[in-house]
Protein backbone atom coordinates (compact mmCIF):
# COMPACT_ATOMS: atom_id res chain seq x y z
CA UNK A 1 0.00 0.00 0.00
CA UNK A 2 3.00 2.35 0.18
CA UNK A 3 6.61 2.59 -0.86
CA UNK A 4 9.09 2.40 1.97
CA UNK A 5 10.98 5.47 0.86
CA UNK A 6 12.06 8.05 3.42
CA UNK A 7 9.70 10.95 4.09
CA UNK A 8 10.04 14.18 6.05
CA UNK A 9 7.83 17.07 7.15
CA UNK A 10 7.57 19.86 9.70
CA UNK A 11 5.61 18.46 12.64
CA UNK A 12 4.97 21.74 14.48
CA UNK A 13 2.66 24.64 13.71
CA UNK A 14 4.04 27.57 11.69
CA UNK A 15 4.91 30.86 13.33
CA UNK A 16 7.06 32.08 16.23
CA UNK A 17 7.74 29.36 18.80
CA UNK A 18 10.41 28.08 21.13
CA UNK A 19 11.00 24.92 19.11
CA UNK A 20 10.26 23.52 15.67
CA UNK A 21 10.36 19.80 14.89
CA UNK A 22 11.16 18.16 11.58
CA UNK A 23 10.29 14.47 11.48
CA UNK A 24 12.00 11.92 9.21
CA UNK A 25 10.69 8.36 8.75
CA UNK A 26 11.65 5.47 6.52
CA UNK A 27 14.25 2.82 5.79
CA UNK A 28 16.97 5.42 5.22
CA UNK A 29 15.96 7.91 7.92
CA UNK A 30 19.18 7.35 9.88
CA UNK A 31 21.37 7.67 6.78
CA UNK A 32 19.59 10.90 5.78
CA UNK A 33 20.17 12.28 9.26
CA UNK A 34 23.86 11.23 9.10
CA UNK A 35 24.25 13.40 6.00
CA UNK A 36 23.09 16.46 7.95
CA UNK A 37 25.86 16.31 10.58
CA UNK A 38 29.13 15.81 8.62
CA UNK A 39 31.16 17.82 11.16
CA UNK A 40 29.90 15.91 14.20
CA UNK A 41 31.52 12.85 15.74
CA UNK A 42 27.99 11.82 16.71
CA UNK A 43 26.08 10.08 13.94
CA UNK A 44 22.36 9.20 14.33
CA UNK A 45 22.98 5.75 12.85
CA UNK A 46 25.35 4.96 15.72
CA UNK A 47 22.89 5.90 18.45
CA UNK A 48 20.56 3.53 20.25
CA UNK A 49 16.79 3.91 20.01
CA UNK A 50 15.32 6.41 22.45
CA UNK A 51 18.49 8.53 22.72
CA UNK A 52 19.19 12.12 21.72
CA UNK A 53 22.20 14.38 21.22
CA UNK A 54 23.18 17.94 20.31
CA UNK A 55 24.58 18.75 16.85
CA UNK A 56 24.97 21.40 14.16
CA UNK A 57 22.90 20.85 11.03
CA UNK A 58 24.80 21.58 7.81
CA UNK A 59 23.07 21.87 4.43
CA UNK A 60 24.37 18.90 2.39
CA UNK A 61 24.67 20.93 -0.84
CA UNK A 62 25.84 24.37 0.25
CA UNK A 63 27.87 23.33 3.29
CA UNK A 64 26.34 26.20 5.28
CA UNK A 65 25.26 25.78 8.89
CA UNK A 66 21.47 25.75 9.14
CA UNK A 67 20.82 25.48 12.89
CA UNK A 68 22.06 23.94 16.13
CA UNK A 69 19.60 21.28 17.16
CA UNK A 70 18.71 18.26 19.26
CA UNK A 71 18.42 15.01 17.31
CA UNK A 72 16.18 12.21 18.66
CA UNK A 73 16.58 8.65 17.38
CA UNK A 74 13.84 6.00 17.28
CA UNK A 75 14.52 2.64 15.69
CA UNK A 76 11.95 0.34 14.11
CA UNK A 77 9.61 -1.01 15.27
CA UNK A 78 9.61 1.12 18.44
CA UNK A 79 8.52 4.39 16.86
CA UNK A 80 5.29 6.14 15.95
CA UNK A 81 5.36 4.88 12.36
CA UNK A 82 6.96 1.52 13.12
CA UNK A 83 9.91 2.56 10.91
CA UNK A 84 13.25 4.17 11.73
CA UNK A 85 12.41 7.73 12.78
CA UNK A 86 14.60 10.76 13.44
CA UNK A 87 13.15 13.94 14.94
CA UNK A 88 15.16 17.15 14.72
CA UNK A 89 14.33 19.89 17.22
CA UNK A 90 15.51 23.29 16.06
CA UNK A 91 14.71 26.90 16.86
CA UNK A 92 11.07 27.79 16.34
CA UNK A 93 9.78 30.11 13.66
CA UNK A 94 8.53 29.83 10.10
CA UNK A 95 11.86 30.48 8.38
CA UNK A 96 14.08 28.31 10.63
CA UNK A 97 11.68 25.39 10.21
CA UNK A 98 11.58 25.80 6.43
CA UNK A 99 15.38 25.98 6.16
CA UNK A 100 15.72 22.89 8.32
CA UNK A 101 13.22 20.97 6.17
CA UNK A 102 14.98 22.07 2.97
CA UNK A 103 18.24 20.63 4.31
CA UNK A 104 16.54 17.32 5.16
CA UNK A 105 15.00 17.07 1.68
CA UNK A 106 18.35 17.86 0.12
CA UNK A 107 19.86 14.99 2.12
CA UNK A 108 17.60 12.47 0.36
CA UNK A 109 14.14 12.48 1.96
CA UNK A 110 10.98 13.44 0.12
CA UNK A 111 8.20 15.66 1.42
CA UNK A 112 5.51 13.64 3.21
CA UNK A 113 1.91 13.71 2.03
CA UNK A 114 -0.91 14.77 4.41
CA UNK A 115 -1.32 12.14 7.12
CA UNK A 116 1.42 9.91 5.70
CA UNK A 117 3.15 9.37 9.05
CA UNK A 118 -0.12 8.21 10.62
CA UNK A 119 -0.94 6.13 7.55
CA UNK A 120 2.38 4.31 7.89
CA UNK A 121 1.68 3.81 11.59
CA UNK A 122 -1.58 2.09 10.63
CA UNK A 123 -0.08 -0.03 7.88
CA UNK A 124 2.72 -1.14 10.21
CA UNK A 125 0.25 -2.17 12.92
CA UNK A 126 1.04 0.64 15.36
CA UNK A 127 -2.51 2.05 15.22
CA UNK A 128 -5.91 0.90 14.09
CA UNK A 129 -8.12 3.31 12.12
CA UNK A 130 -10.15 4.37 15.16
CA UNK A 131 -6.92 5.42 16.89
CA UNK A 132 -5.66 7.22 13.79
CA UNK A 133 -8.92 9.17 13.46
CA UNK A 134 -8.84 9.91 17.19
CA UNK A 135 -5.57 11.78 16.62
CA UNK A 136 -7.43 14.26 14.40
CA UNK A 137 -10.33 14.48 16.86
CA UNK A 138 -7.94 15.13 19.76
CA UNK A 139 -6.10 17.87 17.88
CA UNK A 140 -9.32 19.52 16.70
CA UNK A 141 -11.31 19.07 19.93
CA UNK A 142 -13.30 22.17 20.87
CA UNK A 143 -14.25 20.98 24.34
CA UNK A 144 -12.67 19.05 27.18
CA UNK A 145 -15.36 16.42 26.80
CA UNK A 146 -14.53 15.81 23.13
CA UNK A 147 -10.83 15.72 24.02
CA UNK A 148 -11.55 13.14 26.73
CA UNK A 149 -13.45 10.89 24.31
CA UNK A 150 -10.73 11.24 21.66
CA UNK A 151 -8.03 10.47 24.23
CA UNK A 152 -9.86 7.31 25.32
CA UNK A 153 -10.27 6.21 21.69
CA UNK A 154 -6.61 6.95 21.03
CA UNK A 155 -5.85 4.55 23.87
CA UNK A 156 -7.70 1.87 21.88
CA UNK A 157 -10.96 1.46 23.80
CA UNK A 158 -13.27 1.87 20.81
CA UNK A 159 -11.00 -0.20 18.58
CA UNK A 160 -11.01 -3.13 21.01
CA UNK A 161 -14.80 -2.97 21.33
CA UNK A 162 -15.31 -2.87 17.55
CA UNK A 163 -12.80 -5.70 17.03
CA UNK A 164 -14.70 -7.86 19.51
CA UNK A 165 -17.96 -7.22 17.63
CA UNK A 166 -16.26 -7.88 14.29
CA UNK A 167 -14.90 -11.22 15.48
CA UNK A 168 -18.26 -12.19 16.99
CA UNK A 169 -20.09 -11.52 13.70
CA UNK A 170 -17.34 -13.28 11.75
CA UNK A 171 -17.60 -16.36 14.00
CA UNK A 172 -21.37 -16.60 13.64
CA UNK A 173 -21.11 -16.16 9.88
CA UNK A 174 -18.51 -18.95 9.69
CA UNK A 175 -20.77 -21.28 11.72
CA UNK A 176 -23.69 -20.59 9.41
CA UNK A 177 -21.59 -21.13 6.29
CA UNK A 178 -20.32 -24.41 7.74
CA UNK A 179 -23.89 -25.65 7.97
CA UNK A 180 -24.34 -25.10 4.22
CA UNK A 181 -22.30 -28.28 3.67
CA UNK A 182 -25.12 -30.33 5.16
CA UNK A 183 -28.52 -31.21 3.75
CA UNK A 184 -31.40 -29.12 5.00
CA UNK A 185 -32.85 -32.16 6.71
CA UNK A 186 -29.70 -32.55 8.76
CA UNK A 187 -29.91 -29.01 10.14
CA UNK A 188 -30.58 -29.23 13.87
CA UNK A 189 -33.16 -27.01 15.51
CA UNK A 190 -30.70 -26.53 18.35
CA UNK A 191 -28.19 -24.93 15.98
CA UNK A 192 -30.72 -22.40 14.69
CA UNK A 193 -31.78 -21.54 18.24
CA UNK A 194 -28.25 -21.09 19.57
CA UNK A 195 -27.10 -19.07 16.55
CA UNK A 196 -30.16 -16.83 16.72
CA UNK A 197 -29.47 -16.14 20.39
CA UNK A 198 -25.87 -15.21 19.65
CA UNK A 199 -26.86 -12.98 16.73
CA UNK A 200 -29.56 -11.35 18.85
CA UNK A 201 -26.92 -10.51 21.47
CA UNK A 202 -24.75 -8.90 18.79
CA UNK A 203 -27.74 -6.93 17.52
CA UNK A 204 -28.45 -5.54 21.00
CA UNK A 205 -24.83 -4.42 21.39
CA UNK A 206 -24.83 -2.76 17.96
CA UNK A 207 -28.04 -0.93 18.90
CA UNK A 208 -26.42 0.26 22.12
CA UNK A 209 -23.33 1.57 20.34
CA UNK A 210 -25.36 3.23 17.60
CA UNK A 211 -27.52 4.92 20.23
CA UNK A 212 -24.45 6.71 21.56
CA UNK A 213 -24.15 8.48 18.18
CA UNK A 214 -27.85 9.31 17.98
CA UNK A 215 -27.99 10.74 21.51
CA UNK A 216 -24.69 12.52 22.07
CA UNK A 217 -22.03 11.53 19.55
CA UNK A 218 -23.31 13.78 16.78
CA UNK A 219 -23.76 16.58 19.32
CA UNK A 220 -20.12 16.37 20.41
CA UNK A 221 -19.06 16.33 16.76
CA UNK A 222 -21.34 19.02 15.35
CA UNK A 223 -22.52 20.95 18.40
CA UNK A 224 -26.12 21.01 19.61
CA UNK A 225 -28.39 23.60 18.00
CA UNK A 226 -29.97 25.52 20.91
CA UNK A 227 -32.54 28.17 19.95
CA UNK A 228 -33.75 31.06 22.12
CA UNK A 229 -37.29 32.03 21.15
CA UNK A 230 -40.09 34.13 22.61
CA UNK A 231 -41.84 37.47 22.43
CA UNK A 232 -39.96 40.73 21.85
CA UNK A 233 -38.24 42.10 24.98
CA UNK A 234 -38.52 38.75 26.78
CA UNK A 235 -34.77 38.89 27.48
CA UNK A 236 -33.45 36.57 24.76
CA UNK A 237 -30.55 38.76 23.65
CA UNK A 238 -29.52 39.50 27.24
CA UNK A 239 -29.58 35.78 27.97
CA UNK A 240 -27.47 35.05 24.86
CA UNK A 241 -24.87 37.58 26.05
CA UNK A 242 -24.88 36.11 29.56
CA UNK A 243 -24.41 32.54 28.29
CA UNK A 244 -21.57 33.67 26.02
CA UNK A 245 -19.97 35.81 28.69
CA UNK A 246 -19.73 38.83 26.36
CA UNK A 247 -21.95 41.39 24.65
CA UNK A 248 -22.67 39.81 21.27
CA UNK A 249 -26.28 40.88 20.65
CA UNK A 250 -27.66 44.41 20.83
CA UNK A 251 -29.99 44.84 23.81
CA UNK A 252 -32.59 47.64 23.71
CA UNK A 253 -35.97 48.35 25.26
CA UNK A 254 -37.52 48.98 21.82
CA UNK A 255 -39.34 45.79 20.68
CA UNK A 256 -38.09 44.18 17.48
CA UNK A 257 -34.42 45.13 17.90
CA UNK A 258 -33.35 41.61 16.87
CA UNK A 259 -34.64 41.01 13.36
CA UNK A 260 -32.30 38.30 12.10
CA UNK A 261 -30.82 35.23 13.73
CA UNK A 262 -27.55 35.57 15.65
CA UNK A 263 -25.59 32.33 16.02
CA UNK A 264 -22.53 31.85 18.22
CA UNK A 265 -20.56 28.84 19.45
CA UNK A 266 -20.42 28.22 23.19
CA UNK A 267 -19.66 25.50 25.71
CA UNK A 268 -22.34 24.35 28.13
CA UNK A 269 -21.14 21.86 30.75
CA UNK A 270 -18.39 20.82 28.33
CA UNK A 271 -20.81 20.29 25.42
CA UNK A 272 -20.28 22.46 22.31
CA UNK A 273 -23.50 24.21 21.32
CA UNK A 274 -24.61 26.53 18.55
CA UNK A 275 -26.55 29.12 20.50
CA UNK A 276 -29.02 31.12 18.41
CA UNK A 277 -30.84 34.33 19.30
CA UNK A 278 -33.94 34.93 17.18
CA UNK A 279 -36.43 37.62 16.24
CA UNK A 280 -39.24 38.14 18.75
CA UNK A 281 -42.46 36.28 17.95
CA UNK A 282 -45.36 38.67 17.37
CA UNK A 283 -47.77 39.93 14.71
CA UNK A 284 -46.14 42.71 12.71
CA UNK A 285 -46.59 44.58 9.44
CA UNK A 286 -42.84 45.09 9.03
CA UNK A 287 -41.65 42.94 6.08
CA UNK A 288 -38.09 42.63 7.42
CA UNK A 289 -39.29 41.59 10.86
CA UNK A 290 -41.71 39.09 9.31
CA UNK A 291 -38.81 37.43 7.48
CA UNK A 292 -36.92 37.19 10.78
CA UNK A 293 -39.93 35.56 12.45
CA UNK A 294 -40.21 33.01 9.61
CA UNK A 295 -36.55 32.13 10.17
CA UNK A 296 -37.24 31.77 13.89
CA UNK A 297 -39.98 29.20 13.27
CA UNK A 298 -37.76 27.28 10.83
CA UNK A 299 -34.93 27.14 13.37
CA UNK A 300 -37.27 25.99 16.13
CA UNK A 301 -38.17 22.97 13.98
CA UNK A 302 -34.50 22.11 13.39
CA UNK A 303 -33.31 22.71 16.97
CA UNK A 304 -31.91 20.02 19.23
CA UNK A 305 -33.15 22.15 22.13
CA UNK A 306 -35.67 25.01 22.24
CA UNK A 307 -35.41 27.50 25.08
CA UNK A 308 -38.77 29.29 25.25
CA UNK A 309 -38.12 32.62 26.94
CA UNK A 310 -40.78 34.50 28.95
CA UNK A 311 -40.42 37.73 30.92
CA UNK A 312 -40.98 36.65 34.52
CA UNK A 313 -42.30 40.10 35.46
CA UNK A 314 -45.13 40.03 32.89
CA UNK A 315 -45.78 36.34 32.09
CA UNK A 316 -49.20 35.07 33.13
CA UNK A 317 -49.80 31.62 34.64
CA UNK A 318 -51.65 30.72 31.44
CA UNK A 319 -48.68 31.67 29.26
CA UNK A 320 -46.33 29.63 31.42
CA UNK A 321 -48.66 26.63 31.34
CA UNK A 322 -49.01 26.86 27.54
CA UNK A 323 -45.25 26.92 26.89
CA UNK A 324 -43.97 23.57 25.55
CA UNK A 325 -41.96 21.57 28.09
CA UNK A 326 -40.64 18.26 26.85
CA UNK A 327 -37.34 16.49 26.09
CA UNK A 328 -36.49 19.14 23.50
CA UNK A 329 -37.98 22.18 25.21
CA UNK A 330 -37.44 24.22 28.35
CA UNK A 331 -39.39 27.23 29.61
CA UNK A 332 -37.18 30.04 30.90
CA UNK A 333 -38.51 32.87 33.05
CA UNK A 334 -35.99 35.67 32.64
CA UNK A 335 -35.38 38.85 34.66
CA UNK A 336 -35.82 36.92 37.90
CA UNK A 337 -33.84 39.65 39.69
CA UNK A 338 -36.77 42.03 39.12
CA UNK A 339 -39.40 39.81 40.73
CA UNK A 340 -41.12 41.27 43.77
CA UNK A 341 -42.91 38.05 44.68
CA UNK A 342 -41.76 34.43 44.38
CA UNK A 343 -43.00 32.26 41.51
CA UNK A 344 -44.03 28.68 42.15
CA UNK A 345 -41.52 26.39 40.44
CA UNK A 346 -42.82 23.82 37.98
CA UNK A 347 -41.17 20.95 36.13
CA UNK A 348 -39.47 22.15 32.98
CA UNK A 349 -39.55 25.82 34.09
CA UNK A 350 -36.36 27.61 35.13
CA UNK A 351 -35.88 31.04 36.68
CA UNK A 352 -32.87 32.86 35.24
CA UNK A 353 -31.32 36.30 35.37
CA UNK A 354 -28.92 37.54 32.72
CA UNK A 355 -27.94 40.37 35.07
CA UNK A 356 -27.04 38.36 38.19
CA UNK A 357 -26.34 34.97 36.60
CA UNK A 358 -29.02 33.29 38.71
CA UNK A 359 -30.12 29.96 37.22
CA UNK A 360 -27.49 29.81 34.46
CA UNK A 361 -25.66 26.85 36.02
CA UNK A 362 -28.96 25.01 36.45
CA UNK A 363 -29.85 25.85 32.84
CA UNK A 364 -26.64 24.22 31.59
CA UNK A 365 -27.32 21.04 33.54
CA UNK A 366 -30.94 20.97 32.29
CA UNK A 367 -29.82 21.31 28.66
CA UNK A 368 -27.44 18.34 29.03
CA UNK A 369 -30.05 16.26 30.83
CA UNK A 370 -32.76 16.91 28.23
CA UNK A 371 -30.38 16.17 25.38
CA UNK A 372 -29.50 12.85 27.00
CA UNK A 373 -25.80 13.65 27.35
CA UNK A 374 -24.07 11.88 30.22
CA UNK A 375 -21.28 13.46 32.26
CA UNK A 376 -18.93 10.48 32.01
CA UNK A 377 -17.35 9.25 28.77
CA UNK A 378 -16.23 5.63 28.51
CA UNK A 379 -14.32 5.98 25.27
CA UNK A 380 -16.61 3.73 23.21
CA UNK A 381 -18.99 6.53 22.25
CA UNK A 382 -19.41 6.96 18.50
CA UNK A 383 -18.41 10.53 17.62
CA UNK A 384 -17.36 9.86 14.02
CA UNK A 385 -19.93 9.88 11.23
CA UNK A 386 -18.00 7.26 9.24
CA UNK A 387 -18.19 4.89 12.19
CA UNK A 388 -21.90 5.61 12.61
CA UNK A 389 -22.58 4.81 8.95
CA UNK A 390 -20.67 1.51 9.13
CA UNK A 391 -22.44 0.48 12.34
CA UNK A 392 -25.80 1.38 10.77
CA UNK A 393 -24.92 -0.90 7.84
CA UNK A 394 -23.83 -3.70 10.17
CA UNK A 395 -26.94 -3.30 12.32
CA UNK A 396 -29.25 -3.62 9.31
CA UNK A 397 -27.41 -6.69 8.05
CA UNK A 398 -27.44 -8.45 11.42
CA UNK A 399 -31.12 -7.65 11.83
CA UNK A 400 -31.91 -9.22 8.46
CA UNK A 401 -29.65 -12.20 9.22
CA UNK A 402 -31.64 -12.86 12.39
CA UNK A 403 -34.93 -12.93 10.47
CA UNK A 404 -33.43 -15.22 7.82
CA UNK A 405 -32.19 -17.65 10.47
CA UNK A 406 -35.73 -18.08 11.74
CA UNK A 407 -36.88 -18.90 8.20
CA UNK A 408 -33.88 -21.27 7.87
CA UNK A 409 -32.53 -19.41 4.82
CA UNK A 410 -28.88 -19.97 5.72
CA UNK A 411 -27.41 -18.84 2.40
CA UNK A 412 -28.81 -15.33 2.65
CA UNK A 413 -28.20 -15.20 6.43
CA UNK A 414 -24.52 -16.06 5.90
CA UNK A 415 -24.24 -13.34 3.24
CA UNK A 416 -25.77 -10.70 5.54
CA UNK A 417 -23.37 -11.63 8.33
CA UNK A 418 -20.44 -11.43 5.92
CA UNK A 419 -21.45 -7.90 4.84
CA UNK A 420 -21.92 -6.91 8.49
CA UNK A 421 -18.44 -8.16 9.37
CA UNK A 422 -16.92 -6.21 6.49
CA UNK A 423 -18.64 -3.02 7.66
CA UNK A 424 -17.33 -3.48 11.22
CA UNK A 425 -13.91 -4.39 9.84
CA UNK A 426 -13.73 -1.09 7.97
CA UNK A 427 -14.11 0.81 11.26
CA UNK A 428 -10.85 -0.49 12.70
CA UNK A 429 -9.10 -1.26 9.42
CA UNK A 430 -9.38 -5.04 9.54
CA UNK A 431 -10.93 -4.53 6.09
CA UNK A 432 -9.73 -1.58 4.04
CA UNK A 433 -9.02 -0.23 0.58
CA UNK A 434 -6.65 2.42 -0.73
CA UNK A 435 -9.66 4.70 -1.32
CA UNK A 436 -10.72 4.37 2.33
CA UNK A 437 -7.23 5.23 3.58
CA UNK A 438 -7.00 8.17 1.19
CA UNK A 439 -10.34 9.47 2.46
CA UNK A 440 -9.22 9.24 6.09
CA UNK A 441 -5.61 10.37 5.99
CA UNK A 442 -6.02 13.18 3.47
CA UNK A 443 -7.75 15.13 6.25
CA UNK A 444 -4.59 15.09 8.37
CA UNK A 445 -1.94 17.82 8.35
CA UNK A 446 1.29 17.15 6.47
CA UNK A 447 3.42 16.50 9.56
CA UNK A 448 1.08 14.03 11.24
Amino acid sequence: MYTKDTIAAIATAPGPAGVCIVRISGNEALQVADGLVPLSSHKPSRHASGTFFYADIVHPRTGEKVDDVLILVFRAPRSFTGEDVVEIQGHGGTLPARLLLEAVLAAGARLAEPGEFSKRAFLNGRLDLTQAEAICDFIQAKSERMAHVARAQLDGRLGKHMTALYEAVLAQGADVEHQLDFDEGELSERFVEQTAQAVQKILVELSHVLQSWNTEGHLLREGALVVLSGKPNAGKSSLLNAMLGRNRAIVHHIPGTTRDVIEENALVEGLPIRLVDTAGLRDTADDVEQEGILRTHALMKQADMNLHVLDATTATPEEIAATPRDQQSLCLLTKSDLLTAPITQRDGVLLVSAKTGEGLAELGKAILSNLGVSHDAAGIEIVNQRHAQEITTAHGCVERALSLLYTRDLVLAANELRVAAEALGRITGRCYSEDLLECIFSRFCVGK
